[in-house]
Formats: C-alpha cells, sequence, structure tokens
C-alpha cells in the first residue's frame, strides 16, 4: 500500500541519513513531509492533517536495521 513511499526511503537512504538521522521521518507522495523524535510523535502529529494510511513512518538509521523487524512468538500445540 505505501510501496512507492518505501521505495523512495530506501533509494535516497544515504541522503536522508544525512539530515534527518536518528529522526522518524514521514514520507508520502515520496517527499519527507516531517520529522520526529518519536515513532509515536510522528504518528500523533501526522494524523492530524492526513489520513492514517497515506503516510509512511520510517526510523533513520543506516542499514538493513531500519526496515527489518524480527517478532518471536512462542507456539503452543496440542495433540487430540
Amino acid at each position: 500500500m505505501l510501496d512507492k513511499e518505501f521505495k523512495y526511503f530506501l533509494d535516497h537512504q544515504e541522503e536522508l541519513l544525512r539530515k534527518y538521522e536518528g529522526r522518524f521521518v514521514v514520507i508520502k507522495n515520496e517527499k519527507v513531509i516531517g520529522d520526529f523524535g518519536s515513532e509515536m510523535e510522528a504518528y500523533t502529529e501526522t494524523k492530524k492533517n492526513h489520513e492514517v494510511g497515506t503516510f509512511l513512518i520510517q526510523h533513520c538509521i543506516s542499514g538493513t536495521a531500519a526496515y527489518t523487524q524480527t517478532f518471536h512468538s512462542r507456539v503452543y500445540i496440542v495433540s487430540v
């Protein structure tokens, strides 16, 4: 849904790092429309003027850690 915004981040990651390193950038229509100190602040402030689901909040850090998440789950299997 936000493929073009994510692609914009990937294509411009080094450039964005120089300007926004460590910040949470908000990307919409292949443009940075804001930067904030926390993800929650980015969300809260951006949703005031933009519909949720139309913008991407991205932590501006180097490497793949900026866009890679690992989820851990405990699985319980019941045999019947």
